[in-house]
């Protein structure tokens, strides 16, 4: 570690040289780790054994003008105290926050209140120039082994998919709340030789054969000129093929009555889908709720259409799972 800031200002120079200083910034992430306390955010501060370390990282950041860069992971926070962190606080579903009684202030997600927690802790040491934070990393495994609690595709597919509507926001934190977070999602494919846990091996959004995991919202489906429900058998240019026969497509909680509606009068209209269980007096009517019934004709038009993830697009509504929904007498197809 003692290296490190040396490594900095040796690259800083090169970029000095090259007359790019101000295009190119120079930084390192920190894991959540280096901090002693985070919870409450306004109480956070840096380890004593790192602090050394880390005044010397954010001197050479004010100088540069550079970034803080800190991987912030709600998840291993949940999955280390699931009794204590709320799981929708940690899936930016939260309904009523949690409020720090020092400064007043309530945070909707326990990502915000991670990212202030590293604001305070950087101002705790005391530099009179603002310096920004970064997220490098964040994300949520698909999958895990039996006792990694909260790794499931679901959650995994909640959290990104909220995150991604909280970063294109450009909100800040209740501390900065003008300043966006720049966010990187950790990670793109799943890193199936990573040694350790199975959860290590399963925050991608793409499997390494390039298959897609799940739909965290980023893939853009454009309607055809006989569409205007933007629903989708392929995306325009995507040749249809075969997806997993184990996995269902559900809608995403926190949908729409409206919009879930509308999926009901696409599916099983246009759509195709085999509506019929849900008809009042069949084995899927009850319970008689827009959710259920929706959930319902959304498998159906996923499975009949061939079950690639963009036939569980539904504007973003919809939600692949491979827990089987069905219940009682009602199943759910699945081919």
């Amino acid at each position: 570690m003692a290296l490190l800031v040396p490594a900095m200002n040796n690259l800083q120079l090169a970029l000095l040289g090259m007359d790019v200083h101000e295009k190119i910034k120079i930084s390192t992430p920190s894991s959540m780790a280096v901090l002693a306390i985070s919870s409450p955010p306004s109480l956070a501060a840096f380890k004593p054994q790192i602090l050394p370390y880390a005044k010397q990282v954010l001197q050479f950041l004010a100088h540069t003008g550079s970034a803080f860069m800190v991987n912030a992971y709600p998840y291993f926070a949940y999955a280390s105290d699931p009794k204590g962190v709320s799981l929708d606080y940690a899936l930016f579903a939260s309904k009523q926050g949690v409020k720090d009684p020092h400064t007043g202030f309530t945070y909707g997600s326990l990502f915000d209140a991670q990212i202030d927690a590293v604001h305070f802790a950087i101002n705790a040491v005391g530099f009179k120039q603002h310096i920004p934070v970064i997220v490098s990393e964040t994300g949520w495994p698909s999958n895990g082994d039996k006792n990694e609690t909260g790794a499931t595709m679901q959650n995994a597919q909640i959290y990104n998919s909220n995150l991604i509507k909280r970063v294109k926001s450009g909100v800040g934190t209740p501390l900065y709340p003008q300043e966006a977070i720049p966010t990187y999602i950790f990670a793109l494919f799943n890193e199936n030789e990573k040694p350790g846990p199975s959860s290590e091996r399963n925050f991608g959004l793409f499997q390494p054969s390039k298959a897609v995991v799940y739909d965290a919202g980023l893939t853009k489906v454009q309607p055809s000129s006989g569409n205007s429900n933007g629903y989708l058998p392929s995306p325009s240019g995507t040749q249809p093929q075969q997806g997993p026969s184990a996995v269902w497509c559900v809608a995403k909680p926190g949908a729409s009555e409206a919009q879930l509606q509308q999926i009901i009068n696409f599916a099983c209209g246009e759509g195709g889908a085999d509506c019929a269980a849900i008809q009042n007096g069949q084995n899927c009517f009850s319970p008689n709720t827009l959710e259920a019934h929706a959930s319902y004709a959304m498998n159906s038009y996923y499975q009949h259409h061939g079950r690639n993830y963009w036939n569980c697009f539904f504007d973003s509504a919809g939600l692949l799972t491979p827990t089987n929904p069905s219940y009682g007498t009602c199943t759910y197809p699945s081919q």
